[in-house]
């Protein structure tokens, strides 16, 4: 089969390569759809990963092509997604069904082959099988869609909340989306590109709940928008040192900061930030990840609900697809940002 392995840092090379078998409790994936996670860049021209070569891609759908011996008999030719994260399943957190904070876990795309590949081994409890009228495009979303439902989650929202989400990459956007799909009713996007305002618009917030941080102080709209009080809560999906202090700093008192985006560098507080959490009676909530315990209350599931029912549209994201031979284009253009992108995808197989 053809896949695109990371032989080292900056080599990256699509290979043709054995087609793999699934183990006893796995099933093989035909991948028909994979997304390039912003993570994915420094794995390949930064930092590495875990060990090479590896198959990259933890966003992906596909159909089920063949079962390994334990597996279930009725998956071949089901449509599905897959949760990348494979949990240890003995250690405290996965013993209370909390597998996003296992101790101990693997991770298809990172830690184990993923889903950059014609086929790709995944262990049959990581399967949501997909409705007809949900895409793969769609269901290679279902990852990032569900990461920003577990940071909505994390919060204790209220319809009658002042919500602010600073930084509109996939996850900021899609937070949008899930938010006004909740009933939040006033909601405060912070970005830093024409094309995020386009896509506020065309999720259906008014232009006057969109703020370039380029045109200006960001502090002083947010708090002309909320009577000089601050957000009730405020989503930072940034990851950086200056977004992180502007949250804390702009959030009304005895609001929440959730804490979403990865870390860029080492994050530090300065010590009026400090004061400013413990004045103002702060709750700072971080989060990581998705639940997903193949129950009908767990992230996963809210999502595919959602996606099915057409409450939310995340192809509205896909600004870039390219076919499984072209794939490294879009690590190029994510990487020297020659083009304003939201979501590239692979199309792996039409």
């Amino acid at each position: 089969m053809k896949a695109w392995v990371l032989h080292d840092v900056k080599d990256f090379r699509l290979d043709n390569i054995e087609r793999p078998k699934p183990d006893r409790k796995e099933v093989l994936v035909e991948v028909r759809a994979a997304g390039i996670c912003g993570s994915d860049i420094p794995r390949v021209y930064q930092n590495g990963t875990y060990s090479f070569p590896l198959i990259l891609g933890h966003e992906f759908s596909g159909v089920v092509a063949e079962t390994g011996e334990e597996a279930e008999a009725d998956w071949p030719g089901k449509r599905v997604g897959v949760f990348p994260l494979i949990p240890c399943g003995t250690c405290m957190p996965c013993r209370q069904k909390r597998y996003e904070m296992c101790r101990s876990y693997s991770y298809l795309g990172s830690r184990r082959d993923g889903g950059f590949a014609e086929y790709v081994r995944v262990p049959e409890e990581n399967l949501i099988a997909l409705p007809e009228n949900v895409s793969f495009e769609a269901a290679a979303m279902l990852e990032p869609m569900a990461v920003a439902v577990h940071s909505m989650r994390r919060a204790r929202l209220s319809p009658s909340d002042t919500v602010a989400v600073w930084g509109l990459g996939t996850i900021g956007l899609l937070l949008l989306m899930f938010l006004k799909d909740a009933g939040i009713k006033r909601i405060l996007a912070i970005g830093n590109k024409e094309s995020q305002r386009r896509i506020v618009r065309d999720i259906g917030l008014g232009e006057e709940c969109y703020f370039d941080s380029r045109a200006g102080d960001t502090g002083k709209w947010l708090l002309e928008h909320t009577e000089n009080r601050g957000a009730d809560v405020c989503f930072e999906c940034v990851g950086k040192n200056e977004t992180m202090t502007k949250t804390i700093e702009y959030t009304a008192p005895g609001g929440q900061v959730v804490l979403v985006g990865n870390p860029f560098s080492d994050m530090t507080l300065e010590k009026a930030v400090y004061w400013k959490i413990l004045r103002n009676q702060l709750n700072i909530t971080g989060t990581w990840n998705s639940s997903f315990t193949r129950e009908p209350a767990d992230d996963w599931h809210y999502v595919l609900e959602r996606v099915s029912k057409k409450c939310v549209t995340p192809e509205k994201l896909i600004s870039h697809r390219f076919s499984l031979e072209e794939l490294e284009k879009g690590f190029c253009l994510m990487r020297d940002k020659t083009e304003d992108y939201v979501k590239v995808m692979g199309i792996i197989k039409e």
